[in-house]
């Protein structure tokens, strides 16, 4: 008996969707990163065709998933004035940063480079999303970058990959640190604009050691102050 295959049918699939509608040079930057991969990895006997499959399917979900957050996820999230928090996709929307006055932008990512460099101010943090990064450490110069923005009249959009992690511990540390808000009130605040906001459990700690820090500095002043 022959079995009988049905053809895949792209179109009808959300996922294909959201790749194909996505711009040809995401989509041909992202092929590229995938066909390098497979050059700089030598073949051995130890990747078996399973492996490799695994492999491929991993890259192609990736794929994927950048698409969607390309596609669904293009635009700034107004955080407060002359602050904007967002994904790689927010960033890349000339248009959307022109609208909304964005003249700086705060790239909190190791593997993004800047998209328009003409156009914007840049200042790259690289580091990953994991919770043994320190991104604490670049919690000072991060703010002030920010200030500068607002004190020159402009704006800035903060982000990373996905705008849900890294960006987000940026933004909260600052709204800490320059507004006096407590860890609890900082993220609620940002996630009721940006519900996807969630920082990594190690930034967290960060976040938390920042606050135990804010409120030290406040205790002492305040006895000075008696």
């Amino acid at each position: 008996m022959q079995l009988q295959t049905s053809p895949l049918v792209i179109s009808e699939s959300p996922f294909f969707s959201d790749l194909f509608s996505s711009p040809l040079w995401l989509i041909h930057l992202l092929l590229s990163t995938m066909s390098s991969r497979d050059k700089g990895s030598s073949s051995s006997p130890a990747m078996d065709n399973e492996t490799y499959v695994k492999n491929r399917i991993q890259e192609l979900v990736r794929l994927i998933k950048v698409a969607r957050v390309y596609r669904q996820d293009n635009v700034p999230s107004l955080i407060q004035q002359g602050l904007y928090l967002g994904s790689f996709a927010a960033a890349s929307n000339k248009n959307a940063l022109k609208s909304c006055n964005v003249t700086h932008i705060l790239t909190v990512a190791s593997s993004l480079r800047p998209v328009h460099p003409g156009d914007f101010v840049y200042k790259v943090v690289p580091v990953v999303d994991k919770e043994d990064t320190n991104l604490e450490a670049y919690f000072d110069e991060c703010i002030h970058f920010i200030d500068e923005a607002k004190k020159q009249g402009g704006s800035v959009l903060v982000h990373c990959f996905v705008g849900k992690s890294r960006s987000v511990t940026v933004v909260v540390a600052y709204l800490m640190k320059k507004h006096g808000m407590t860890l609890t009130q900082a993220l609620q605040h940002v996630q009721s604009i940006r519900p996807v906001a969630n920082p990594n459990a190690g930034f967290i700690r960060q976040l938390q050691d920042l606050e135990k820090s804010l409120q030290g500095k406040q205790e002492s002043l305040a006895h000075c102050q008696v």
